[in-house]
This record gives C-alpha cells, sequence and structure tokens, in this order.
C-alpha cells in the first residue's frame, strides 16, 4: 500500500472547453463534478451555475448533447453528454483524480489528488508540456486535509476548522447565536488566534471568489 497522497491544484488557461467558453460568454462561475468518460470517447458531465444563461450557450455549441437542466433556490444543475476531450482528461489519463473544477471567466481550477511519486511526476510532466496549465498548489494529504473546504478553497487545516467551526456554532447569523470568544473556546484557542485564523480564511475566500 502507498502511504503517500497528495492535493494537487492546477489553473488552466485557453482550453478549448464548452464549460470554459461558457463561463466567459455569460460571465458567471461553474461548478463541475469530475467527468465521466465513456467508451465511445465522450463525456457525461453535471455542472452548477448560479446563472440560467450558461444553458443557452451550451444548447447552441454543437460539442454538446442531451443537455438537461433542473433549476433551483441557488441556481441550475446541468447533466449532458460531451463530445470535446479537454486538459483535464490529459491529466486524468496519467492519475489525476479530479475532486472539483471551477470554471470562471474562460478560465479553469481543478482540484484533485495524487498517488505516489511516480504518478505525481507522469501527471506534472503532462502539465508542463500543456499549453496554459500551471501548477497552484502541491500539498500532502493529510487526516486535517479531509475537509472539502480545505481541499476546494486552499485553506490551512486551522484556517477550515476555525470556518466550520463558527458557521456550526452560529457565528455569522444575524443576530449572533455565539461570540468570537464562544468559538475560540470550543477550538480550544484564544479569542485572538481564532479571529487571526477567521480573517486569513476569509481574505483567501474572497481572492476566490474574484478570480
Amino acid at each position: 500500500m502507498i502511504d503517500e497522497c497528495l492535493v494537487v491544484e492546477f489553473r488552466v488557461t485557453g482550453d478549448d472547453c464548452p464549460l470554459a467558453e461558457a463561463s466567459a460568454a455569460v460571465e458567471a462561475p461553474i461548478d463541475a463534478a469530475p467527468p465521466l468518460e465513456r467508451a465511445d470517447g465522450t463525456t457525461l458531465l453535471r455542472f452548477s451555475t448560479p446563472d440560467g444563461a450558461v444553458g443557452d450557450v451550451l444548447d447552441a455549441d454543437d460539442r454538446i448533447r442531451y443537455l438537461h437542466r433542473t433549476s433551483g433556490e441557488n441556481g441550475s444543475t446541468f447533466r449532458c453528454v460531451s463530445t470535446e476531450r479537454c486538459v483535464v482528461h490529459r491529466l486524468i489519463d496519467r492519475g489525476f483524480l479530479v475532486e472539483s473544477i471551477r470554471y470562471r471567466d474562460g478560465s479553469e481550477r481543478h482540484v484533485g489528488a495524487v498517488v505516489g511519486q511516480t504518478v505525481l511526476q507522469a501527471v506534472l510532466e503532462t502539465a508542463g508540456e500543456t499549453v496554459g496549465v500551471q501548477l497552484v498548489r502541491l500539498t500532502p494529504l493529510g487526516d486535517a486535509d479531509d475537509s472539502p473546504v480545505v481541499s476546494r478553497w486552499n485553506l490551512t487545516a486551522g484556517q477550515a476548522e476555525a470556518l466550520e467551526t463558527a458557521h456550526r456554532m452560529g457565528y455569522f447569523e444575524v443576530p449572533r447565536t455565539n461570540d468570537a470568544a464562544a468559538v475560540a473556546a470550543e477550538l480550544g484557542v484564544s479569542k485572538s488566534a481564532f479571529l487571526e485564523r477567521l480573517r486569513r480564511a476569509e481574505a483567501t475566500l474572497l481572492e476566490r471568489a474574484l478570480e
């Protein structure tokens, strides 16, 4: 059994991907689940976006087939088949275990995992040979990194714990259910340490949201 597993994040620009192009055309973010390749070379896609106009763009794209839309309070979820093979497929071919993809303004962020140094080398070589692919993050996957907040938003384990605990205890509610001192006590840290972690987490989240 291989003990080493790494969290890897790539930024991709200039990819001929239908979802990337749609995010640029509508100027709305698109969050996609890992693509599922079929034996015939096509790909099953599932993704969500706050702007339903993404569906109109994709419906006019010849590479997209069987587009289905489900509407909800927070936007729309789509399912479809794509005939386009994008950059993420090349990385998957070499061993990249993609967990989430975000498309925004034509660019992409792929977050996933790589098991072992041999696979890592193959994935990084493929990324280096592919125009528009940039390595953003490479960190060991440990027990503290199992949180989806850590893997998706590039927070430290301490920042993610502070954010998740504050949310669970109603710190962000109006009015607040618990204050900073109560959350800090739950975390077992000082009030100033909690507020510092929270500020850094909020700064990272805001930076990512405005990209």
